[in-house]
């Protein structure tokens, strides 16, 4: 436990600073760190002066609701789980009575109307077919590489002419690129993550002639500072060229792996091409696919069934 001298005196937003600081900088990915310490603002703003011997069920179900506000019903999960990992450490130290987070209630605003996140096959050959793939590394190949591969963002910026396998086809998944803060390569999102994608002959060939000036070890993408947002507008242009939705550069890794599933890969199969850290994850991310599919499965028993008679 924190060893500290923090009482029931002691201000909460104090001590979930200092837990945060104690137990999650250097053991989580700086995205996770960032969300604790803008959970901690929203803490101090709406708590700022809660004293930790105070802290019981009303209060911090009148914390989740004044947060809820101003934020949609998951996010306000999300807070809530980083936020009860201080909380029950505290409890366990004695500086908070008993878990104020039993029985918790959760609010939020009415989710926004969700954009599409994905295209059909129809849409996404138009999107291909509007690419300018010329003799230079461009955001075009970018496009390319992540709608065959369905690799995540940063791991395409990663990617440098060493992780090409072109005799096996192989594309090794193993390190990212610091968009964010630009700091250069950093670790894969989880363990999971590392794999080998297959890719195509065609991809391959076209990879081959593309990426032989460039050093083995240099990044295929990067020559300066990248922001996600400039790849993303020259997708969106591409998209309205086409009259196809606007989607996201995630967008297309979804579309990579919806039009997998579709075709009959098992998604077992698309969970290891995406690197998810388990299958679980794939089935809550594609769930409305999974539907989809098995009303087509359930017309084919019936329409098998019905050929026995």
């Amino acid at each position: 436990m924190i060893k500290s001298n923090f009482t029931g005196d002691s201000l909460f937003k104090d001590y979930f600073a200092h837990w945060i600081k104690l137990y999650k900088e250097g053991a989580v990915r700086q995205v996770t760190l960032e969300k604790y310490q803008s959970n901690y603002q929203h803490l101090a703003l709406i708590l700022p002066n809660l004293k930790m011997k105070d802290f019981d069920r009303n209060v911090y179900q009148a914390l989740l609701n004044q947060y809820a506000l101003t934020h949609e019903r998951q996010t306000v999960i999300d807070f809530h789980h980083q936020v009860k990992g201080a909380i029950l450490d505290a409890v366990d130290e004695g500086l908070i009575d008993r878990d104020p987070t039993r029985k918790a209630i959760f609010k939020g605003k009415a989710p926004k109307e969700k954009k599409k996140k994905y295209l059909n096959q129809f849409e996404l050959h138009n999107l291909l077919e509007d690419l300018d793939l010329g003799t230079s590394v461009n955001w075009d190949w970018l496009i390319l590489l992540i709608a065959k591969t369905g690799l995540r963002f940063s791991e395409a910026l990663g990617l440098t002419p060493a992780d090409f396998d072109f005799a096996r086809q192989t594309i090794s998944v193993n390190k990212t690129w610091d968009y964010k803060n630009n700091t250069g390569f950093q670790p894969t999102k989880n363990r999971s993550s590392i794999r080998k994608v297959q890719m195509d002959w065609q991809l391959g060939m076209q990879f081959q002639h593309l990426i032989k000036e460039i050093d083995e070890d240099q990044p295929i993408f990067v020559q300066n500072a990248v922001c996600n947002s400039t790849p993303n507008k020259w997708l969106a242009r591409h998209c309205r060229n086409c009259g196809i939705p606007e989607i996201s550069l995630h967008g297309l890794r979804h579309t990579h792996a919806s039009l997998l599933m579709f075709a009959g890969v098992s998604i077992a199969s698309v969970s290891r091409r995406l690197g998810h850290s388990s299958i679980t994850t794939t089935q809550k991310v594609y769930m409305h696919i999974i539907n989809e599919l098995e009303n087509q499965d359930n017309d084919l028993v019936m329409r098998y069934l019905s050929s026995l008679s």
